[in-house]
């Protein structure tokens, strides 16, 4: 069994939404649905901060938002959590640098998951490849106040020096990106972008999410 095309993931990577509860103004739901409605194309669980939900409720709202994302053809990816991942049988998982290797969740997923692991450097980018990763998350590219471990913010610099490196991977820019300003990230050589509070936060999801669609194009 083959892997997914980078194709095929560069597609999915186009709005990548990023959300747990803890980032919503409405129910978790209503904002998942309002979002794919606006055309985000992948979707991270991401239950993080000092009110996360865990245990059984924490699986019962994956549960039920992966439900939303099969019933639209929307990638469920996991953000960190391996044990969660397999219990789902999600479409992949999400994992920065402190978390496991890329080789060993590969070992365990097997190849039609999709693997993403956030990448600072080049030499990040090129052991994430070795791993098996299927893409990259790169940023903060903006100053983000999403994410209380975010590193330095970076530009969109670490984009393009992967990109000239010859990398040929899928990148996603993350941090802090708006409608306003996601287009420079695209320019730069990302394939898509990450979005969770622009979105998430939003008063109209959906008009958040076209309001993306439209600015990437």
């Amino acid at each position: 069994m083959e892997r997914i095309s980078s194709s095929v993931i560069r597609q999915q990577l186009k709005l990548y939404f990023i959300m747990g509860s803890g980032n919503c103004s409405q129910t978790p739901a209503e904002v998942l649905r309002a979002a794919i409605a606006g055309g985000i194309t992948m979707f991270q669980f991401r239950e993080k901060g000092p009110a996360a939900l865990t245990g059984a409720a924490c699986m019962e709202l994956a549960r039920s938002l992966q439900q939303i994302c099969r019933s639209h053809g929307i990638p469920f990816i996991v953000n960190d959590d391996i044990g969660l991942a397999v219990t789902l049988d999600a479409d992949g998982i999400h994992v920065g640098q402190e978390d496991v290797p890329a080789r060993t969740l590969r070992e365990q997923l097997g190849p039609r998951k999709i693997i993403g692991v956030s990448a600072h450097t080049l030499e990040e980018a090129g052991q994430a490849i070795a791993d098996g990763a299927d893409y990259l998350g790169v940023g903060p590219v903006y100053p983000t106040s999403s994410k209380d471990d975010a590193r330095a913010v970076q530009g969109t610099n670490t984009i393009s020096v992967l990109r000239r490196s010859g990398l040929s991977i899928p990148l996603v820019g993350i941090g802090g990106i708006t409608a306003a300003n996601c287009r420079p990230v695209m320019a730069a050589g990302a394939d898509g972008i990450s979005v969770i509070s622009a979105i998430a936060g939003a008063a109209d999801v959906q008009a958040a999410a076209e309001a993306f669609v439209q600015a990437i194009g």
